[in-house]
């Protein structure tokens, strides 16, 4: 999986909300606090509006904030809010494709690299992140003897 820099940008920006919440915050202080480009910021601030993830307040004490509680918003939600599907085949989901011959059961391994993506995206929420206390699944991922190492 490649994480783009629109998805890392969006989930960073969502967990100083997260730390803030239910207080807002404006753009300008979200790409100070993460050292973001903030016009960039602003256009993914955007698609985490239309995506229901964060919402925004006009005015001199306006800003964004979450429109759920950090609690129960995934790592997941906000990825898929500004890159759409996590797994994807050359722009088509991975149950929508079909090989034959020897690749004919391939569908079958893109289904399951896009459910142990979603076994850590969507079982991690911005409060866990945030608290430092990831679920205990996700940090015996980390444990393995070559996680940390570059293939």
């Amino acid at each position: 999986m490649q994480i783009s820099a629109r998805g890392e940008y969006a989930v960073r920006a969502a967990l100083e909300l997260a730390a803030a919440y239910p207080a807002t915050i404006s753009a300008q202080a979200l790409a100070d606090a993460q050292a973001l480009p903030r016009k960039f910021l602003e256009a993914i601030l955007a698609d985490l509006r239309r995506g229901g993830i964060v919402i925004s307040i006009r005015g001199a004490e306006g800003g964004y904030s979450l429109t759920r509680p950090p609690g129960e918003t995934t790592v997941g939600a906000v990825l898929r809010a500004v890159d759409g599907p996590l797994a994807g085949v050359r722009g088509h989901r991975p149950e929508q494709t079909s090989y034959s011959g020897t690749a004919e059961h391939l569908p079958t391994l893109w289904v399951a690299v896009r459910a142990a993506v979603r076994n850590v995206v969507d079982e991690v929420n911005l409060s866990d992140i945030v608290s430092g206390q990831l679920p205990d699944p996700v940090v015996a991922l980390t444990k393995a003897p070559d996680a940390w190492q570059s293939r």
